[in-house]
């Protein structure tokens, strides 16, 4: 019997680093605040890339690759840009044994040279809009770290796109977000909100952040992918012009917009129990496990033959499954293994199934007796198990979903602010406060105003803070 983790009640942030070590989806690597993701962690961010990828096709734009070297001057000549990242930034300052002329940055973000290439590209109305994605690694030097929801290194992708009106930049910042929040609620089943980020808490050079906010299982909320309308900031910064239809030089305005691996740490908080991680079946790398069943030594080639008709019928029917057939470990190890690695459905052969023609279906996200079935046929185990994880896909997001607004609470006075952000929950409230409200809101309860929700009710209200009139929502949390 594989050894209990941590208990998520007792310990969180224990529970969370076991988990992701003992599923096999990371360990620390070398470099301190680096991560080494494995095999089965990988597959599950080549789930959630494939989902992303096609959806930035769909809509239009390209995949490039920009280097990972960038002229230190280029982040100077954004004073905004380089100030909200300069206490991150890894410099080149040596290489092939000599000073360099000029530190190179290690690709923290890729706005600037990007608008170099796009100044060289960009002439003409006729060259717009330019729709282009990168799929990168970027290093930002943290100091407090955990793997995959902040680490020194991590994955990405990075779309930059250069438009010749405000109004279609505008646009694409906002369509490029409800592709995350699609991505995020059903593919990730993650219940997130989009909405708008305050002044402080929007992107260094840009006029206006966008993000989706999620609720994790200990409440704290995770900022899951951002979208960013950058005006014309970085344009003017480098000359990014076109002519346009009148023959008049203009600068382009911009976009930006990226969602990374922190996104892996969301699934598993979102949806992890103390048995080990939930995966959704939709991103889920192994969706069915076969694990065989035998005491007996003349039983084995019965079931064996049964686990693999039943896995070719799967794999027909385009499910990703795996059949366990070692013989080093107990069945019953197997399936606290599996459960630890959060595949969604697990499927029992033993002898008795096989005299049946039938085999065990066992969900992930109901346990026990609750979550079993017995005696379903052959024949209908490719379009049980289809539907099977269609229901644990829907589950898994409506229990998440509720458990999100059972935790977001409606403040209308600062003394109740404190209480429910104490409490560990999420504060929403009219909001009609100064930079140096939000900021001191911070300081004295480690809140932050995660997210002015895009569904808003309409009408007014008085802002719990300064009691002035409020025209919008806005929803406060600690976060990681």
């Amino acid at each position: 019997m594989s050894e209990a983790v941590t208990p998520r009640s007792q310990d969180y942030s224990a529970w969370y680093l076991e988990v992701i070590q003992r599923a096999k989806l990371v360990d620390y690597g070398p470099v301190k605040g680096t991560m080494v993701i494995r095999p089965y962690g990988y597959a599950l961010w080549e789930q959630l890339r494939d989902q992303l990828d096609r959806r930035f096709k769909e809509t239009g734009h390209e995949n490039a690759y920009f280097p990972m070297f960038i002229p230190y001057s280029f982040l100077q000549k954004e004073a905004e840009h380089v100030e909200g990242f300069s206490p991150e930034l890894a410099l080149v300052t040596h290489a092939g044994g000599k000073q360099l002329e000029e530190p190179l940055v290690v690709r923290p973000t890729s706005e600037t040279i990007i608008n170099h290439m796009y100044s060289l590209w960009i002439k003409s109305y006729r060259d717009l809009p330019v729709l282009i994605n990168q799929w990168a690694n970027v290093v930002r030097w943290e100091l407090r770290t955990r793997p995959f929801l902040r680490t020194s290194e991590f994955l990405w992708q990075e779309g930059h796109t250069a438009h010749a009106t405000p109004e279609e930049a505008h646009e694409e910042t906002v369509k490029m977000l409800q592709v995350y929040a699609d991505v995020a609620i059903n593919e990730a089943a993650m219940p997130v909100i989009p909405g708008r980020k305050s002044n402080i808490e929007k992107f260094a050079g840009a006029v206006q952040s966008y993000t989706i906010e999620a609720m994790m299982g200990d409440r704290k909320a995770l900022q899951s992918g951002t979208s960013h309308n950058l005006g014309q900031n970085f344009a003017r910064a480098f000359e990014t012009r076109f002519q346009n239809e009148k023959g008049e030089l203009e600068y382009v305005w911009q976009t930006s917009w990226g969602m990374s691996t922190r996104m892996v740490g969301g699934i598993i908080m979102t949806h992890g129990d103390d048995k080990g991680l939930v995966m959704p079946p939709r991103l889920a790398p192994v969706q069915v496990v076969i694990v065989p069943i035998w005491n007996k030594e003349e039983d084995k080639p019965s079931v064996r033959e049964k686990v693999l008709q039943v896995e070719k019928m799967l794999r027909d029917a385009g499910v990703r499954v795996k059949s366990d057939l070692s013989e080093q470990e107990t069945a019953g190890w197997k399936f606290n293994e599996w459960e630890m690695r959060g595949v969604p459905l697990r499927i029992e052969i033993g002898p008795k199934d096989v005299q049946k023609d039938a085999v065990v279906f066992a969900r992930r996200d109901v346990p026990g007796k609750e979550g079993k079935q017995f005696g379903i046929p052959t024949a209908e185990v490719a379009p049980t198990a289809l539907q099977w994880l269609v229901d644990i896909q829907a589950a898994l997001l409506k229990r998440a979903t509720e458990f999100r607004d059972d935790n977001i609470i409606d403040v209308s006075s600062h003394n109740q602010f404190r209480e429910v952000v104490e409490s560990g929950k999420w504060a929403r409230c009219w909001w009609a406060g100064s930079d140096a409200d939000e900021r001191g809101l911070k300081e004295e309860t480690g809140a932050t105003l995660r997210c002015i929700p895009l569904d808003q009710p309409g009408g007014a209200g008085r802002c719990f803070l300064t009691d002035a009139e409020a025209k919008e929502i806005a929803l406060f949390a600690k976060a990681y």
